[in-house]
């Protein structure tokens, strides 16, 4: 997962935190409040949205990395819910989940065969 492709990802929240910001700056021309208000609080809200893109993109950039390179490196790819570690985000949970339930699905089908012949 590359950075660019992670912010385009998030161009629409950025359009909306931007709208805010644009929003808050129109209705505080009528006051009369200092010019460092005026640009503290843009200032603010960007550097804080940017550490949070900053903090989550490395979350996921590391999971995801760590999810590819371990599903390569095995050899029976269906372990791969074995062995990788729970992700801290909600993606990587629902990835982690929906993968589980597959290969449950999977081994039931092939328990579910598996007996069938030894019935007949």
């Amino acid at each position: 997962m590359s950075f660019k492709s992670f912010i385009k990802d998030k161009i629409f929240l950025t359009s909306l935190l931007l709208f805010g910001i644009a929003t808050i700056e129109i209705f505080l021309i009528p006051y009369p409040v200092a010019n460092f208000i005026k640009l503290y609080i843009p200032i603010a809200i960007l550097c804080l949205y940017v550490v949070g893109i900053i903090i989550e993109y490395f979350a996921k950039r590391n999971f995801y990395k760590n999810f590819l390179g371990t599903l390569n490196d095995l050899d029976e790819k269906y372990l791969i819910t074995e062995i990788i570690k729970k992700p801290n985000f909600i993606e990587g949970k629902i990835l982690k989940q929906v993968l589980e339930e597959i290969n449950k699905s999977m081994i039931e089908n092939v328990n579910k065969y598996k007996y069938m012949r030894r019935r007949l």
